[in-house]
């Protein structure tokens, strides 16, 4: 890696508190270093507006804005869907399924403007860093890689003193001293964390940091059904209407958010060792996973899906912990796409006070074969039964006399 000042740097800047005060910071660390502004456009909202304008504003040269909600969509979401993976139970991996591609993005961003390094605002604390810079050395191992927050030159070391110097420099922020909660949001969710989110023995103040799903006093008092269409793994239509993938996940979260549908408060492992406390919403997300699960449950015969279980703790680490273009995490792709040829079909998912639950799943795939599953022994060999669990059992058996037999043993 070149350890020579950089002379053109493509920042990750998302118009956030550390992104906005890092491009006059690097202005100074850098004397003449050319800055390049690079926003993601991933759902987030309103918050991209006037985003270039701001960038500018914060001492960027250039800016560039993509549009990458479709490819988000159906080149990471889905695939991450297909696999079912999710990290310690309970975290459906929107901020870790993101990295990847801005991160992507960027090198060709670099690539196309002549820039010899990239840059982000990661702190040294977090699993980010990690998910932005395994990216850059996966792609381009020869840009360098900027990291303010691990520069020792870099005096903002708390989100107050990063307020102030934003204050000090006229950097529009969009946050304050009294607001101080830490968010990042995309097409899949948006996660919270700061304030009273950082301490276990607190609750957190839903009605202040919900943003994407309503507080559950707040939720209907009758439930919703929604219809999920399915083809091989990927979810297709909503309520029959058949949508790209982008707006069928952004459709999902206006109806599950609606119901509270997705929320989920917990304390995670980083990768770099300390526990995290957040409050993640993934309203639409939730949908589909409790949609896909259905769908599976009659399409993927019981050894494969039992199989499938254990490969998806492996790909959510392999998510969280950055490795997105791990030949590990492509090859598991394989395998999971191979088992969800067949996952194709409906399911209907009913919504209220929080809760997604499965209700029915079709498919022309099934292996679902309800004269078996029935209590009718007609057509159904009794007798097959006997044998096959004297057989299945025969090691404990042979396992028990053994100790029976043995001195000592009970």
């Amino acid at each position: 890696m070149n350890s020579a000042n950089p002379k053109k740097i493509v920042l990750a800047y998302s118009g956030g508190l550390d992104t906005s005060v890092i491009l006059p910071w690097l202005k100074e660390r850098y004397p003449g270093v050319k800055l390049v502004a690079f926003a993601a456009e991933l759902g987030q909202g309103d918050e991209l507006k006037g985003i270039a304008d701001k960038a500018y504003k914060s001492g960027a040269d250039e800016v560039v804005v993509m549009d990458l909600r479709q490819e988000f969509a159906e080149q990471y979401c889905l695939p991450m869907l297909r696999s079912h993976a999710i990290y310690e139970q309970d975290y459906l991996l929107g901020t870790s399924i993101a990295r990847p591609l801005i991160a992507a993005k960027q090198v060709e961003v670099a690539r196309q403007t002549g820039a010899d390094a990239v840059g982000h605002g990661a702190t040294g604390k977090g699993n980010d860093q990690v998910r932005f810079e395994l990216t850059y050395l996966a792609l381009a191992p020869d840009l360098q890689i900027i990291a303010p927050w691990k520069d020792p030159t870099f005096e903002l070391r708390d989100r107050e003193s990063a307020i102030e110097y934003a204050e000090k420099h006229n950097v529009p922020i969009p946050v304050s001293k009294t607001k101080i909660y830490s968010q990042d949001r995309n097409l899949w969710h948006i996660s919270h964390e700061g304030a009273e989110i950082e301490h276990p023995d607190q609750e957190p103040n839903w009605n202040k940091c919900l943003t994407m799903t309503a507080p559950i006093e707040k939720t209907p008092n009758e439930s919703e059904v929604v219809e999920i269409g399915f083809e091989a793994g990927n979810p297709i239509s909503v309520n029959g209407k058949n949508l790209p993938a982008h707006e069928l996940i952004a459709e999902l979260n206006k109806i599950g958010g609606r119901h509270g549908v997705g929320i989920a408060l917990l304390v995670e492992n980083r990768l770099i060792g300390m526990k995290s406390r957040g409050v993640y919403e993934t309203p639409g997300g939730t949908i589909l996973y409790e949609a896909h699960k259905a769908m599976e449950q009659i399409c993927i015969e019981r050894d494969t899906l039992h199989y499938k279980q254990q490969v998806a703790l492996k790909y959510a680490e392999l998510v969280y912990y950055g490795q997105w273009f791990h030949p590990l995490r492509e090859s598991l792709q394989t395998f999971i796409d191979h088992t969800n040829a067949t996952v194709t079909g409906s399911t209907k998912i009913r919504l209220f006070k929080g809760r997604a639950q499965a209700i029915t799943a079709v498919s022309p795939h099934s292996l679902y074969d309800s004269k078996l599953a029935s209590f009718s022994m007609e057509g159904y060999d009794v007798t097959a039964a006997r044998g096959f669990i004297d057989l299945f059992g025969l090691p404990m058996k042979v396992a028990r006399q053994a100790k029976r037999s043995a001195p000592g043993m009970p």
